[in-house]
């Protein structure tokens, strides 16, 4: 469904300096699958996904080639003229930041970069490892293949009357900016049914009850508007707005921000229910509990790249993680032997040459001065924490 090559975002900004927020990811996302993207705050996560929507700032520039298959959710509008450009519905949200985010302002893209030497047709089965399959890519269309859409290449209105709510939706993770101030919760959901799907006037009211229910968002606060809402009762307006779609690609940006552990839980089997249904889902969180209890595989980013990926029994398990900073990141956890990883990651402005989480790797060596590719799902010069000093 989701096939990504390659991926770079730069952020120029002034005085000449860049800040490579994500270099060279690549990873497959097949129907019925979920990937969680983890790591610490800082490490590219979001910013790839803001890539993939089109939701990137003026002086952002996009390397590479992310290949989306497949139509719109059952029952979404199969008419895609019928939506505009500058609606709040091209992220599946409603309010001014999404129509903001339709109206194709402030955003740039690198066209020249890394494309043409990875395809489309490649997905990984569930529970795989790695990235499956390479073919050849021809163009921003997919060389022709009907449905397929290379959302680095594709411009606005495509990505606006086509992809952001009915063939991805999307989670954001900061929800509140995400909603109208002026309009509650129910005039938001019933909009977002009316641009997203062919539901009947009649029946809208309660299609939106049913999304709110889904979201465990509680009924008695439908008419209530954004500024009355906690955070966690924003974050599950939030995913209620972007369920509507019923899109068959599902980015959540830290959907359990702000819930108990008992919302947590439910918010997360409501996110895997959606993939069991034959459709995907991204989900990028630092909660890895939630992560353990939904996906079939792990993506672990570290200083704009992907350092591990792994299938999440393995990755959670015996023999667990590979990488040096993937078992930091579960040692971490308080029913493990809750320990810090030492030190601080690297600003993304100014990356080491070699390894950049070198200066905080028990096992780094003389090795680790050269950056390691991602090989057999691992990108490091001392999978498995032997050195080779």
């Amino acid at each position: 469904m989701l096939s990504v090559r390659g991926l770079t975002v730069r952020f120029r900004l002034r005085g000449g300096r860049t800040v490579a927020a994500v270099t060279d990811a690549s990873f497959d996302l097949a129907p019925g699958e979920c990937l969680a993207l983890v790591g610490e705050s800082g490490c590219g996560k979001s910013v790839l996904a803001s890539a993939l929507l089109g939701l990137l700032p003026a002086n952002a520039e996009t390397e590479g080639t992310a290949l989306l298959t497949g139509g719109p959710g059952r029952g979404a509008h199969r008419d895609s003229a019928e939506a505009d450009s500058g609606d709040a519905y091209g992220a599946g949200l409603s309010g001014d930041a999404a129509a903001h985010a339709g109206d194709g302002g402030g955003r740039a893209r690198a066209r020249g970069g890394r494309t043409g030497s990875y395809g489309g047709g490649a997905s990984a089965s569930r529970g795989g490892e790695g990235i499956a399959g390479t073919g050849a890519h021809g163009g921003p269309e997919g060389a022709g293949e009907p449905g397929v859409v290379d959302l680095l290449a594709a411009d606005e209105r495509t990505l606006a009357r086509t992809v952001r709510g009915r063939r991805i939706g999307l989670v954001p993770q900061s929800p509140a900016a995400h909603l109208t101030p002026v309009r509650t919760v129910r005039a938001q959901l019933e909009e977002t049914v009316r641009a997203l799907t062919d539901t009947p006037r009649r029946e809208r009211r309660a299609a939106a009850e049913a999304a709110a229910e889904r979201a465990a968002f509680p009924a008695g606060h439908l008419d209530r508007y954004p500024h009355e809402l906690s955070g966690g009762l924003a974050q599950r307006a939030a995913t209620a707005l972007a369920l509507i779609g019923d899109a068959p690609l599902l980015l959540a940006d830290e959907p359990t921000t702000g819930l108990d552990r008992e919302l947590v839980d439910r918010t997360a089997d409501e996110l895997r229910r959606h993939a069991d249904q034959g459709k995907a889902l991204l989900l990028i969180t630092h909660d890895l509990a939630a992560a353990r209890r939904v996906a079939d595989r792990v993506a672990v980013m570290y200083a704009g790249r992907i350092v591990e990926i792994a299938p999440a029994d393995r990755f959670f398990g015996e023999p667990g993680p590979r990488h040096p900073y993937a078992r930091g990141l579960l040692d971490a956890l308080p029913e493990r032997t809750f320990t810090p990883i030492p030190g601080l990651p690297p600003e993304l402005s100014n990356l080491p040459d070699g390894c950049a989480f070198a200066p905080r790797c028990a096992v780094a060596s003389g090795a680790c001065a050269t950056r390691p590719d991602l090989l057999a799902g691992v990108a490091c010069h001392h999978p498995d924490g032997a050195s080779r000093a």
